[in-house]
């Protein structure tokens, strides 16, 4: 007789699961709050004491942690001398192990939880009985994924069973899930020890969707979510209309979030190509919204707008007179859904918006490794600024700088970016050059870059950036400083009459 062990945490299906083993003639060995479901349901069931001949015990932490429940587990059946063992010491195989872990990542998400709870939830029986059985899949056939329970349980049933290959696969996912768990404890363990950058990095990651396909056709691509997020982010999205996002939707849409979440004030952006087209702020976020259309009424054509606001009609309206990919915010008025329903291909997400200056860590994939690093919160504020020039800015010139510098922070380097009356005016972003980029904000601001204020995310190395600046009206900048030839961008400053302050920080994005 097939005998199957059965011990879940989720039990979810686990009856009607054990119910068709039963029925086509599984023997059932169980655990603790599992075998009373069972029994419960009407199942027979014997207890795990009664195959080992020990009782649980030390609060349920020592029960399945037995030869005689990993030797059934273990035994190589085309083996002689694993069978003669086995033979000897009254130990009987195991053919399915249907088996999930303790809750620990719910446990760990839980507002409040300790230290103590958490450790409390490490299984430690549970993830022996799967890899033994999983490395002995070719007799073994090794269940995690309640998913699995009914094509498994039709096989069971029918009486085909399962191919070794099946038991690969399934022995594959234990492996995969084994690793992960593993992964949640190191990283929620490693993150209490205050260690940034352990000798072993740890993640795991689930997967929310397959792509249709990667940042080309050519390419295949999917989805996955961090299980240890602690900051809303895209992939806690819902997304309420709309096509299935793309791999190109996905990193436009974390871009728009990450420029949003440097703003407490209302504050609306709009991003192509994952740097910010249009950036507005105003004392509403309808107003928000309009500044950042109007700072690039062409390139925000396909683009994703975010909002840090309730998104209303208003503002609806005016969004579904473009043709848009994505737009993001925190909430909608129904009146407002009503309207974005009639363009049905627009992806329509909401999500909480993080606190300003929250991140994650970031990473970064090379050819056979990862870059991380800690995000870049770094906040400049008005006491942080050190005026360079003969001329101050005036209160209003340094309220606009420093709207100026949180955008810039957010545009691929070489970056300039030109605003004036709380939006963008002209953006130069990934140039080879510093003055290429400078260039090509001045062109596209035009005559809106006359009283404008200039943020560079870097220094200058040569004053010509600031000649490009004369010629286009500005009156103020903001840069890091720090060049061996910051004297001579001072100096063309003061000629032409431009305020000039240094932050002592950069920005790089690459």
């Amino acid at each position: 007789m097939a005998r199957a062990l059965i011990s879940v945490s989720d039990k979810r299906g686990i009856v009607e699961f054990a119910s068709k083993l039963a029925a086509s003639g599984v023997e059932i060995v169980s655990t603790g709050g599992t075998y009373r479901a069972l029994s419960e349901a009407g199942l027979k069931v014997t207890e795990v004491a009664g195959v080992t001949g020990f009782p649980e015990m030390m609060d349920g932490r020592v029960k399945t942690l037995h030869p005689k429940i990993h030797g059934g587990l273990l035994a190589l059946r085309d083996n002689p001398s694993h069978m003669q063992a086995a033979k000897e010491h009254g130990i009987e195989m195991i053919d399915y192990v249907i088996v999930n872990l303790y809750p620990f990542a719910q446990t760990i998400a839980k507002p409040g939880v300790t230290l103590e709870e958490a450790v409390e939830n490490i299984d430690i029986g549970g993830p022996s009985m799967l890899r033994a059985a999983a490395k002995n899949y070719r007799f073994v056939a090794t269940i995690v994924d309640p998913g699995d329970y009914e094509w498994i349980a039709d096989r069971a049933v029918s009486g085909q069973g399962l191919t070794e290959e099946e038991k690969f696969a399934l022995a594959a996912k234990v492996f995969r899930h084994t690793a992960a768990y593993d992964a949640k404890i190191a990283e929620y363990l490693t993150a209490r020890t205050g260690e940034t950058f352990p000798e072993t990095y740890t993640m795991a990651f689930d997967r929310i969707q397959t792509l249709r396909y990667g940042e080309n056709p050519h390419q295949q691509a999917a989805f996955y979510r961090s299980s240890n997020r602690e900051v809303p982010s895209l992939v806690d999205a819902k997304q309420l209309q709309g096509k299935e996002l793309s791999y190109n939707n996905i990193q436009d849409a974390a871009a728009a979030i990450e420029l949003l979440s440097e703003f407490s004030m209302p504050a609306a952006v709009a991003v192509k190509h994952m740097n910010p087209c249009g950036v507005g702020t105003a004392g509403t976020v309808s107003d928000s919204l309009r500044l950042a259309y109007e700072a690039d009424p062409v390139s925000i054509f396909g683009g994703i707008v975010a909002v840090n606001r309730e998104l209303n009609e208003t503002m609806a309206d005016l969004l579904a007179s473009l043709f848009l990919e994505i737009v993001i915010a925190p909430s909608y008025t129904d009146g407002a859904l009503q309207i974005m329903s009639k363009k049905k291909n627009v992806r329509v997400l909401t999500l909480p918006m993080a606190e300003e200056g929250e991140r994650h860590m970031a990473f970064k994939s090379v050819p056979g490794g990862l870059l991380i690093q800690s995000a870049d919160t770094k906040q400049v504020t008005e006491a942080d600024l050190q005026v360079v020039t003969k001329r101050a800015p005036s209160k209003a010139e340094l309220d606009e700088l420093l709207f100026a510098w949180k955008v810039v922070k957010h545009v691929k380097s070489n970056a300039i970016v030109l605003t004036r009356g709380g939006r963008t005016v002209g953006i130069g972003a990934g140039q080879m050059n510093r003055v290429g980029s400078a260039r090509i904000a001045a062109e596209q601001a035009g005559d809106l870059a006359k009283g404008s204020v200039m943020a560079s995310d870097a220094f200058f190395p040569m004053p010509d950036t600031v000649e490009v600046a004369l010629h286009a009206g500005v009156t103020a900048i903001i840069q890091p400083g720090g060049s061996i030839k910051d004297k001579d961008s001072i100096a063309a400053a003061d000629e032409a009459g431009i305020a000039m302050v240094f932050t002592g920080v950069r920005h790089f994005r690459h």
